[in-house]
């Protein structure tokens, strides 16, 4: 099959509502109104800068459609769902820590939700080779009874379920780059050895007490669950030497039926809540190992669903070079914020960090 790209977006995701806050937090006391770190610019521009290229017609658009409540529910408890659309339907409020829901974010929210699982029937009925999901609000840190960090429902992990269910897939991996660690997917599947879920994140950012390497599942799944806590200030070259140690040995081992990707693009070096230095180009490498993984096994079934990223500015050129990778096929934009940068080697408390994870995994997987 020719590579195509498959790219769901909907203008009803640059409609949810964070309000006037700054940074992570609201407005109020000692903080004057500012614009909230998630808002829709990140990711408009995005698809500003995929038009503005012309890059936009290499892909397939595709209209997301609404999840379900039923489909919400197999990672979301009722209680949550209904708390949400009492918020939702009453001009909003907080639905957890730092989740906040805005008029009308309910019905968003099941767009967001509905726009991944668009992308699996996609990827499944080999319509697309690979797809990316461009959805807001976020996800990956929702837990089942609670939203958390900007994320209302868990889109990843409700797509990862309703894959498993509709198509009777064994062997899901879920690879969470977002420099947040993807607390709420490890949750759903702490005990779940059909879905291999690797997170890696800068140490001990958000949620505090999240992320330890020494967490490795519970139960049956022990030993699929992969937390891999970077050294701030990391950049391409540690990202590339994670993949290569770590990330790609043990998705080999696992042979999955199918790749989702939390793709935050906040491990970028002008991110204002992280501290990483991944570059445009760092992320059209991580994307390309990963789609070179999905091409191994399973015919190249590999979707991304957008999560963080918050530098107005650099997020673009972030998720173009993404999909460039999944293209493959070059677009005509260069990163004009890359004045000469060049990172050099890799620094040694980065490999220490990365010798860490193999020790631990070591026990479960096979890592030279």
């Amino acid at each position: 099959m020719e590579n195509k790209t498959g790219f769901i977006c909907d203008e009803s995701y640059f409609w949810h509502q964070t309000g006037n806050g700054a940074l992570m937090l609201t407005a109020g006391n000692w903080i004057q109104e500012d614009v909230h770190a998630e808002n829709p610019e990140s990711k408009r521009r995005i698809k500003n800068l995929l038009e503005r290229s012309r890059f936009i017609k290499e892909l397939e658009q595709i209209e997301p459609r609404y999840a379900t409540r039923k489909e919400i529910e197999t990672n979301h408890t009722t209680d949550y769902v209904e708390r949400v659309t009492t918020l939702s339907d009453a001009g909003g409020g907080d639905a957890g820590e730092h989740a906040i829901v805005g008029p009308g974010s309910y019905e968003i929210a099941l767009l967001s939700a509905g726009g991944v699982l668009t992308a699996v029937d996609l990827v499944m009925k080999k319509t697309v080779s690979n797809a990316y999901a461009l959805t807001r609000p976020p996800g990956h840190h929702a837990e089942q009874d609670g939203g958390m960090g900007f994320c209302l429902f868990n889109n990843v992990a409700i797509a990862a379920k309703y894959a498993r269910a509709k198509y009777g897939l064994k062997r899901i991996v879920i690879l969470d780059w977002d420099v947040h660690h993807g607390n709420g997917t490890e949750s759903a599947f702490s005990s779940d050895p059909e879905v291999l879920f690797i997170s890696i994140h800068q140490e001990n950012v958000f949620p505090k007490n999240r992320g330890s390497v020494s967490y490795v599942g519970e139960g049956e799944g022990v030993g699929y669950n992969v937390n891999i806590e970077l050294p701030a200030g990391t950049g391409n070259e540690g990202y590339n030497y994670t993949f290569e140690h770590v990330v790609e040995p043990i998705i080999d081992q696992f042979q999955p039926e199918l790749i989702l990707i939390s793709a935050g693009q906040d491990p970028s070096r002008f991110d204002p809540l992280g501290r990483m230095l991944v570059t445009a180009e760092g992320f059209y490498q991580m994307a390309a190992r990963m789609k070179t993984l999905a091409e191994k096994h399973f015919n190249g079934r590999l979707i991304a669903c957008h999560e963080g990223g918050y530098s107005t500015s650099y997020v673009p050129f972030c998720t173009l070079k993404i999909l460039e990778a999944f293209r493959g096929k070059r677009s005509v934009v260069e990163d004009p914020f890359d004045l000469g940068y060049h990172e050099g080697p890799i620094y040694p408390n980065q490999i220490e960090a990365i010798n860490k994870v193999k020790e631990i995994q070591k026990e479960y997987w096979n890592l030279a």
